[in-house]
Formats: structure tokens, sequence, C-alpha cells
């Protein structure tokens, strides 16, 4: 008689998830940059050291539709399916839900039998999902202990409110809207919780109508995209507190909770200041029950001669950071931050998450500074750090460089060529490019990054 057993890559704490077995590959979403009717694919690298094909691309898949513009992609389940009161602890981690922010389109993708050969198993249309939520644009996908979740930037009409949806494990059904009561939350874009304190956390970008044509000026300057983060009860499904940075943070991005479920923080990346072009990165913490939001970490502007830069950023004569993206070793140790304007990665020792510890920095691509990468330093390379995906054991760190097509346009005019890169990192801090992995895409933009088995921003732990 064979045996329930739970998925050996789930792990009941992120300490027993660092001493899992490394990577052998990864997962990412490709996206066509021209609009000539090639569809947007999901790419599959080999990381096997001693493989020939290390650092390459094995495999692909295609969507059967263009124009979808995949985004932040996740499992079907992970780790938290071992949490006291989930449902569903004998889930696999075997499939990957894809959402095409333009298209309104998700995909379900297979990786198994074969890992290096997904296929797709299901397209949920757009018209699908706006007659069970209302919503447009899925953006973000996180597996729960009770379920797939999912954010979308709009209502189906391109403008707000946009949300949250939940989505079943087994069928791949959409189920319906998540928010009760969603009070005074109209802008929507990434999410996260801790499950320790029944807590979820959502923060802002704009919707589809606002953000689909690039970044739009006046829009900006009147602080008019995201500048506040939601604090939501997870099982009541209702709105709680409001966050607010004020209108001249603008872009409330990423999110990243501390990993430990008993840690009731987290760190929250913000695009740039109306003030002075800087980014910053905020830290979200409880106290007697009540949480608070405040600034640890700011990245000046660097200033730059207008001939170089493009349209949108001449008036100012400086390259704005850009914080596009963050992530958070398991051991809630290391803090990685995206500069995407200047090209710079940023590592932070944050032990102490109200006094950062910059630890480590290196440069590649930038609006100005086009910084090769060394096993080629001879070559300018444009985009900067984007999508950044750690491993499980915070030794490895993987990045690319396409924000979003639209986007990438109006700040890369010339075009970005896509590339993947890999850091190595230092126990003690410090990083490194790994000198043999440079992974050149050509025309194509890859985004998100998926690590076989899990990653740093895969999974989510019901124990420490």
């Amino acid at each position: 008689m064979a045996l329930w057993k739970p998925d050996p890559t789930f792990y009941p704490s992120p300490r027993m998830a660092m001493q899992a077995p490394p990577e052998k590959l990864a997962y990412v979403a490709v996206n066509s940059a021209k609009k000539n009717g090639q569809p947007d694919s999901l790419g599959v690298v080999e990381f096997e050291r001693a493989s020939s094909g290390y650092g390459n691309l094995i495999g692909q898949l295609d969507m059967p539709n263009p124009g979808d513009e995949l985004h932040h992609f996740g499992w079907n389940a992970c780790s938290s399916c071992l949490c006291p009161y989930a449902p569903h602890p004998h889930m696999e981690r075997r499939y990957l839900i894809v959402p095409g922010i333009e298209s309104s389109r998700t995909h379900i993708i297979d990786t198994k039998p074969d890992p290096r050969k997904p296929t797709l198993v299901k397209v949920i249309d757009a018209d699908t999902l706006a007659a069970r939520t209302g919503y447009s644009a899925p953006h973000t996908t996180h597996c729960g202990p009770d379920g797939i979740y999912m954010s979308a930037l709009g209502s189906s009409n391109g403008d707000g409110p946009g949300g949250l949806f939940r989505m079943d494990p087994d069928s791949f059904d959409i189920l319906g809207k998540w928010e009760i009561d969603r009070g005074p939350q109209t802008l929507a874009y990434d999410f996260w919780w801790h499950l320790g304190f029944d807590t979820l956390i959502s923060s802002e970008w704009g919707t589809p109508n606002m953000v689909q044509h690039g970044v739009n000026p006046e829009i900006l300057l009147a602080g008019g995209y995201g500048h506040q983060v939601h604090i939501w009860d997870l099982r009541r499904r209702r709105h709680q507190q409001v966050l607010d940075l004020g209108k001249e943070q603008q872009m409330t991005l990423e999110l990243r909770p501390a990993h430990n479920p008993t840690r009731a923080y987290g760190f929250l990346g913000v695009v740039v200041s109306l003030k002075d072009l800087s980014a910053s990165i905020w830290l979200w913490h409880r106290d007697n029950g009540t949480w608070g939001i405040e600034k640890v970490i700011e990245i000046p502007a660097e200033p730059a001669d207008p001939e170089v830069l493009p349209p949108l950023l001449k008036g100012f004569k400086a390259v704005p950071p850009l914080i596009t993206d963050l992530n958070l070793s398991l051991d809630d140790r290391f803090l990685y931050v995206s500069c995407w304007g200047t090209g710079e990665f940023r590592q932070y020792d944050v032990s102490d998450p109200f006094k950062p510890k910059l630890t480590g920095s290196v440069h590649i691509g930038g609006i100005v500074r086009r910084a090769p990468h060394p096993n080629n330093p001879k070559t300018a390379l444009n985009g900067g750090p984007q999508m950044v995906e750690v491993s499980r054991d915070g030794r490895r760190v993987y990045f690319t460089n396409s924000l979003y097509v639209p986007w990438d346009e109006q700040f890369y005019p010339d075009g970005i060529r896509g590339w993947m890169v890999k850091m190595d990192a230092k126990p003690e801090g410090g990083i490194d490019f790994d000198r043999k992995f440079f992974l050149d895409f050509g025309e194509q933009r890859p985004h998100q990054v998926r690590l076989e088995g899990g990653d740093a921003s895969s999974d989510s732990y019901c124990y420490a």
C-alpha cells in the first residue's frame, strides 16, 4: 500500500529549507518585445555546473497567443501547505501559475514528468477572470496554506479597484474575489502575509490604464501612483489599516516579509521620490497590536549629462536608482536590492532590520553607466538589475534586466537586450559575479525567475 507523504520540497521552517539540495534549474518568464506576433515563453535554464549547458537556455515553452506580457508567476503549492490549519498538506509542487498582465490570461504549466520540458495544460482567459472576479491584469501569484492567491491591477475596464482573487489548487478554477471588505484600498500590486499573525500585506502601483502605456508624467508628478501599504485580516478577508508614505513616495512595489513566522516585520521597495528622484526601502513592523512603517534605506539619484538621458529624464539632469525589486534571504539576514536605473545591485545585512548595513555592491547595465559583465568587459550592457531571486541556502543570487516592455522603452529607448546573471554570495556578506554565468536573451526580455524546488520568494512557513 502506497503511503501518502508531503512533497519533499516542502519544509516546516525556513531553517530547514536552507538545508535543502541546491537547485538544478530555473524557470524564467521571457517576453517578446516586438509586436510581430511572436508569443512570450517560459524558458528553462541549466544550473548543473558539471553540465556543458551550465548557464544556458535548455528548454522553451511558447505561449499559445501573442501579447501576454508574462509577469510574476509562482507555484501551485509550497511549504505553507504544512501549516497546522492547511486543508491540503499532501499537495505537490508541480504546476506554475503564469499570469499575463497585458492579455489578462493565466497559464497553468506542468513541470512533470520532465522538469526540463514543461507543458501547458490550461489557459484561463480574460473573460473568465472578469466574469468571476471583476478584475483584469493578473500580476502576482503566491501559494498559500488554503490555495492559490493572485493579485490583479484593476477592474475589467482597466480602471480601479484592483485587488486579490483565489484559485482552486486542484482544478485551477477561479473561485472569486478575495476581499470581503476592502475599505479605502483602490490600487494594487504585490501582496504577501505574516501567517503567524493572520495578517496580509498589500502594496500599490497603478491601474492598467495608468501603467500600460508607460509612465504617465502627469500622474507621476501629481503623486497619483501608489504610495500606501494596506494591512488586512487574512482569515476574515477584511481591510484593517492604511500605512501612507505620502504622495512624494511614488510606487510602493515589492513586499518582502520576514520568513520567520514569529517576526512581524518586512521590507518595502519604493521606486522614486518626487523630491529628489531618490529610491528607498521602508520597514513595516508591528508594535502593541498595530502596524507602523518607517524609512530605513535611501539611495540617492546620480547626476548625469542630459544629453545621455532618455527624454523622460532630461529635465531632471540625474539618473534615479529606480528600485524595482528586492529579495530577502531565508535566514532574514541579507536583503538584495535592484536599482534598475543606475545599474547597481546592492546587498544589505539586515540582522537588525531597523539599521541595515551595506555589505555588497556591483554594477551592470544602467541608463547611463552601461556597465559590462566581467566575462566580456568590452561589451556595454543596458537594462539593469531587476527581478531577483535567491537560492534557499542563500549562496546564489540570480537576476534579469527587463522591467515591463512599455516602461523598458521609456528608460532605455535604444531597446533592451535581455540578459540573466548569477551572483555568488558569501556567508559573512559580500557578493561577486559568477564569471561563467551570463545568459544572453537577445531581443527577448527575461523577467521573473523561479527556482526548481523553491526559492527565497516562493514559500511561506508556519514554524521557526
